[in-house]
């Protein structure tokens, strides 16, 4: 199964699901912390579509599945 491209308002939404914390925005990226992985995300703020290997990398950091990735995405 293969990650959909999507908006960074969308990546946004699903980080809220997960309970990140938006600490900051530095330029173009906001700036999340998600307190059950400690870990700090930042995500680009741009009109595009996000590049594949962004959202891939975004999402093991994360530690979730494509599937489960993709069912957040569906949610939202």
């Amino acid at each position: 199964m293969k990650l959909p491209a999507i908006k960074s308002r969308d990546l946004i939404k699903i980080l809220k699901k997960l309970n990140c914390v938006e600490k900051r925005q530095t330029g173009s990226h906001l700036i999340f912390y998600c307190p059950n992985q400690k870990k700090i995300i930042p995500v680009p703020i741009h009109s595009k579509d996000l590049k594949k290997g962004l959202v891939h990398s975004i999402r093991k950091e994360l530690n979730l599945s494509i599937k489960e990735f993709i069912r957040l995405l569906r949610d939202c």
